[in-house]
């Protein structure tokens, strides 16, 4: 088959890598290129790296509604597009612009989840269960009818990197199938309910801000489902921010008030609504990730330091 593939980050390259073993890549559909941290060089999305080190055509709109790119998408003839992780919002005229439509495959069991964040979401509700749906693109927010699925047990210690990364390799053969069933017309799209819709927006800075009353399990979650981005973060008593990392529940350690922080047997911990947690790394502002104790003995905070507004 002849497909267009429409993706930007790191996760997208499975699926990039899986439909090229089997099919023509007649181009690549990415961001344009993103300013560094330090808002100079320009940076290419690994999808576009990926796709120039294998010589495919790669587009990069600004806006994917532009008219000039709808028709240079159409003048490819292409039988079908696969969409992981893209960017931006397609229209009803470019998703007819192929024989067959547009597939994406959406890190979520639909409807559950539907929208930008669906990995961080179920980790921060403490879901068990997530998978990836492979469905037809229509002019709503993933909600067109379901090709195929496939599920994932979300672990005790998984982060969002960690679980995105293992949905990304493991959702790649489930985009190849529904292509392929698509182009055989075995495929038979089954219309989303709507019982069971939830909506997974994107993480905002302050979402990614630990509230330490929250029990303990809850500031585990938060933790895991921001990790890597947005990157939970705190406040030190000098009002500067601080990254964190992944944290544990310590059940056996004795309470302290939220957001206190204390040293029990090397181990930083943390005050919570519940039991305190156990500090992994921790990035101040302006320096590198480092130990919690490591921090700990440099920052000589005393035994009565709050972290954030608790």
């Amino acid at each position: 088959m002849r497909l267009i593939f429409a993706g930007t980050p790191d996760i997208a390259v499975p699926s990039l890598r899986a439909l090229a073993e089997r099919h023509e890549i007649v181009a690549v559909v990415t961001q344009p290129d993103a300013r560094g941290k330090r808002g100079r060089d320009l940076h290419p999305s690994p999808v576009k790296a990926y796709a120039e080190e294998h010589g495919w055509p790669v587009l990069t709109p600004a806006r994917a509604s532009d008219p000039d790119f709808v028709a240079q998408i159409a003048e490819l003839d292409a039988d079908a597009a696969a969409v992981v992780a893209y960017g931006q919002i397609l229209r009803r005229d470019l998703l007819d612009a192929t024989r067959l439509g547009w597939v994406n495959l959406h890190f979520s069991l639909l409807p559950a989840w539907r929208g930008a964040a669906p990995v961080q979401r179920a980790i921060m509700a403490g879901d068990e269960i997530t998978g990836a749906s492979a469905f037809l693109l229509d002019e709503g927010m993933d909600t067109g009818p379901v090709i195929g699925t496939m599920s994932e047990r979300i672990r005790f210690n998984d982060t969002t990197g960690t679980l995105l990364e293992r949905l990304a390799d493991a959702g790649a053969p489930l985009l190849v199938q529904a292509i392929e069933a698509l182009g055989a017309g075995d495929a038979a799209p089954i219309p989303q309910v709507e019982d069971g819709v939830s909506h997974a927006a994107k993480l905002s800075r302050e979402d990614a801000y630990v509230r330490w009353d929250r029990p303990a399990h809850v500031v585990d979650r938060q933790i895991r489902g921001c990790t890597p981005a947005p990157g939970a973060w705190t406040t030190l008593p000098d009002g500067s921010a601080m990254k964190l990392g992944p944290v544990r529940e310590r059940a056996n350690l004795p309470t302290t008030v939220p957001g206190q922080v204390a040293l029990h047997d090397g181990v930083v911990t943390v005050g919570t609504g519940g039991n305190p947690v156990a500090l992994g790394w921790v990035q101040p502002a302006g320096k590198g990730q480092v130990d919690a104790a490591a921090w700990w003995r440099g920052a000589r905070l005393g035994e009565t330091a709050v972290l954030g507004d608790a």
